[in-house]
């Protein structure tokens, strides 16, 4: 009798230790899951919410810097060759990109392509030993895809003939989409002088633009190249690849 009780404590006791485990396993369990819960909540929204605030206080200060463009004149093509754009030196913010197939009308264009100093909080960045806008050569731009302001958010959509241009202090730069495609990240030849020929001397002013891919991973790089077709200069107005935007 004495030895049925002791062996039903035990159980008793073993019983309770287990569900004093479980206890502690599921209170773990759900403290992990709101911990994650927080960290996406940071990555996908608050992030951008930073980025975009920062981003907009950049624009700001270069249009005081630069003064305004009047968009009621559409500018006239040069036919010279265009001015060469100062970049400052590393990370900093030299230009802006405009890209009317795009949800967002407006963002910083920075020297560098760190990640923490540049396309997590300032926009897009020029891959510095490329070319600059108007140059023979490739003029090579990296971003975001999603996260951290997400200016390439919608790289997918462009099509061929879609107009990108560059804005500096003294001119807009208008480039056409030619192609798109998929890569793997290791392919650098879609940023070489001529793009997809390491080596080969350049004879034309083209322009890339790199972003991870697919969404949310960055198993691969979406790419899509452009070519120059003209530049106007910023005194006398929008280019004609703005005015629909504009007017919008």
């Amino acid at each position: 009798m004495m030895a049925a009780r002791a062996a039903h404590r035990a159980r008793s006791r073993g019983a309770t230790v287990l569900g004093r485990v479980i206890g502690v396993l599921g209170e773990l369990l759900i403290t992990l899951g709101a911990l994650l819960l927080l960290f996406l909540l940071w990555q996908l929204w608050w992030t951008d919410v930073v980025a975009d605030r920062e981003q907009s206080g950049i624009i700001a200060g270069l249009e005081d810097e630069w003064g305004s463009v009047d968009e009621e004149r559409i500018a006239r093509a040069q036919d010279g060759p265009p001015p060469v754009p100062d970049t400052f030196g590393d990370t900093k913010v030299w230009g802006t990109m405009h890209v009317p197939a795009f949800d967002r009308e407006r963002f910083p264009l920075a020297e560098g392509v760190s990640l923490e100093q540049v396309l997590n909080v300032k926009g897009a960045g020029h891959y510095p030993e490329t070319a600059l806008p108007g140059q023979v050569g490739n003029f090579s731009v990296a971003g975001h895809r999603n996260t951290y302001g997400r200016v390439f958010e919608d790289i997918a959509g462009l099509e061929s003939g879609d107009p990108i241009v560059v804005e500096t202090a003294d001119a807009f730069y208008v480039y056409e989409v030619t192609e798109s495609l998929i890569v793997d990240p290791g392919a650098v030849e879609v940023i070489a002088p001529t793009p997809g020929q390491i080596g080969v001397e350049p004879t034309e002013s083209m322009m890339t633009l790199t972003a991870c891919h697919p969404m949310y991973s960055a198993r691969e790089r979406y790419i899509v190249h452009a070519e120059f077709a003209y530049w106007t200069d910023r005194a006398d107005g929008i280019p004609e690849a703005l005015a629909s935007t504009e007017e919008d």
